[in-house]
């Protein structure tokens, strides 16, 4: 009995509705890998709330818009945070002194981190008896009862109840132990219950941060052991923590060092001098960010080490050089779509057009005017970026809809105004230019009321086909890897078109493509019309495809004409 695959493979289509979005806020990482919010209490909890007006004026809005994209249907958002370049992060050190032997630093800038306390106790992870006690070659070795925990390098008490003597771990084998420094008397006690005992000397590290607490158990400044503080703090989302200290005469244990000497319970460590910066320095470059590499790129180049995202915006920044470079952005990777704020002053005709005439793409839409929603910061309607509620709404049809489905038409949840009005005379110039208006109905409240691109491509000008496109391509890319290094030979090639036939075939199904049957809405060829012998002989399996989008009905015309009835 032999199984082999001799069919398609099944194929599962890609996500259309995850956002990413860039802009200021209060905390958060502001290089790296954006970070995943999955609704707005997650937002808080790593960036923070509102910002206001006063000091980030009108670059406060990325709180506003992620609120308003789960508002209106979105589920998921990466988050990349912007930062201005003096914001500086808080720092505490202990002693409170010029030269500290523990330093704690927020674990990105911002006046955020002055909340943050930190609670510093004596602990001890290890804990044995002295069994036996002999002369080696490099000086006495002890015998001990258990070795589990003792790290070389670890310093350690030994204590008889009367006094307490310190010393330094110099090697661990086979339950044998060996100390920098000679010890004075004997340390062997074989009682049950002994007096003589050997313990490891480290602290425990409590952060507290508003309703959030890290609790770091048995860290040592033993820089080679697993329990190291840099180590054991390297995935705190509130700090980073460093030994400061200097090598000093005698042997002192980690928590006495930090104190000193005394008969203190507890150190209380509190940050200060934190920074949100001068928002007056922020510039396009902050929001463009910089590619230093995985891991360490900020503002929208740090989406290129994300390939979950489908919608992007920067909300309330409508700078060119910020726009042009998300739209270069999506069009580079080709399989996300840029959503575009327009300045909210641009109220005439002449300056929306102008606007608008900077971009020509076919990855990129223009939403316009801004919208009035309540904030609860300062108790008032306040008019914000549409980017935000546009790409909720996007997600929003594209789970109950799909993504073949235009997304206008569709009210602007928790939406109470419009920044300005516009009429339809306005729309029919604005709309064929490529600006979807956000306009007020009597009746039906605020919806979206255009589904157009920013190109001249006639090909591309509707939102819903190049991201159902998008959508496709991608579906396909992730859905045949399996293909890859298989024998190119006609086998392959007809499970690869299988493959495809089966997963555009429900697409049709399912009213994503245009035509009365399937051979109407799509074709898929493959094999020696579409590939060349020398195609073949340097490893390339060409498939061409070809589907029918199904396109929105912009205009809706009844013609109507008057009927005489006829005389009898």
């Amino acid at each position: 009995m032999e199984e082999f695959e001799s069919g398609g493979k099944p194929m599962e289509g890609v996500s259309t509705s995850t956002a990413g979005l860039v802009g200021l806020a209060g905390r958060g990482p502001v290089e790296g890998l954006p970070q995943l919010v999955t609704n707005f209490s997650d937002f808080k909890r790593k960036y923070g709330s509102y910002l206001s007006e006063n000091e980030y004026g009108e670059y406060r809005f990325l709180a506003y818009a992620v609120e308003h994209f789960f508002i209106n249907g979105g589920s998921r958002c990466f988050i990349s945070r912007v930062a201005p370049g003096d914001a500086k992060c808080s720092v505490g050190c202990v002693p409170d002194s010029e030269t500290p032997v523990l330093k704690l630093t927020a674990k990105n800038p911002g006046k955020w981190g002055d909340s943050i306390r930190a609670v510093v106790t004596p602990a001890s992870k290890a804990k044995t008896q002295v069994l036996q006690e002999t002369e080696g070659v490099s000086g006495k070795q002890y015998r001990v009862k258990n070795a589990g925990g003792f790290n070389v390098g670890d310093v350690v008490a030994f204590s008889d109840k009367k006094t307490v003597v310190y010393n330094r771990i110099k090697k661990n084998q086979d339950n044998v132990l060996e100390f920098e420094e000679e010890f004075e008397g004997s340390l062997v006690d074989t009682n049950l219950l002994p007096v003589k005992t050997l313990t490891t000397c480290e602290f425990h590290l409590e952060v507290k941060f508003d309703d959030q607490v890290e609790l770091y158990e048995n860290v040592s400044f033993n820089i080679e052991a697993a329990n190291y503080i840099s180590k054991k703090t390297a995935k705190s989302d509130l700090i980073m923590a460093e030994y400061a200290g200097k090598a000093t005469e005698g042997i002192v244990p980690p928590f006495e060092e930090i104190c000193g000497v005394g008969d203190e319970a507890l150190v209380t460590v509190s940050l200060l001098n934190g920074s949100d910066g001068s928002v007056s320095g922020i510039s396009a470059a902050d929001f463009i960010g910089q590619d230093n590499g995985a891991g360490k790129r900020t503002g929208i180049q740090a989406f290129l080490d994300n390939d979950m995202v489908s919608i992007m915006a920067v909300p309330g920044v409508t700078d060119p050089n910020v726009q042009l470079m998300l739209v270069a952005h999506c069009e580079g990777l080709g399989s996300r779509f840029a959503v575009l704020d327009v300045p909210k002053d641009a109220k005439k005709i002449d300056d929306i057009i102008a606007h608008r005439d900077i971009f020509d793409s076919e990855y990129a839409a223009l939403y316009h005017p801004w919208i009035e929603v309540f904030d609860p910061l300062d108790k008032k309607n306040i008019a914000i970026p549409p980017s935000g509620s546009v790409i909720g709404i996007y997600a929003r049809s594209d789970n109950t809809r799909g993504v073949h489905k235009a997304p206008a038409n569709e009210t602007v949840r928790a939406c109470v105004g419009l920044d300005c009005q516009f009429n339809k005379g306005e729309q029919d110039i604005l709309n064929p230019k490529g600006v979807n208006l956000i306009r007020s109905f009597p009746g039906m409240g605020i919806r979206v009321w255009g589904a157009r691109t920013a190109t001249s491509n006639p090909s591309w000008k509707y939102v819903n086909v190049r991201r159902l496109f998008i959508f496709i391509e991608e579906s396909i890319r992730a859905n045949t890897n399996w293909a890859v290094f298989e024998p190119n030979d006609e086998t392959l090639w007809v499970r690869v078109k299988r493959t495809i036939d089966v997963f555009l075939n429900g697409l049709w199904r399912n009213g994503y493509l245009a035509g009365a049957a399937s051979s109407d809405a799509f074709f898929v060829n493959i094999g020696r019309d579409t590939m060349s012998q020398d195609d073949i002989d340097n490893g390339r399996l060409v498939c061409v495809i070809g589907v029918a989008p199904v396109k929105p009905a912009e205009f809706v015309i009844f013609r109507i004409s008057q009927k005489t009835s006829s005389a009898e």
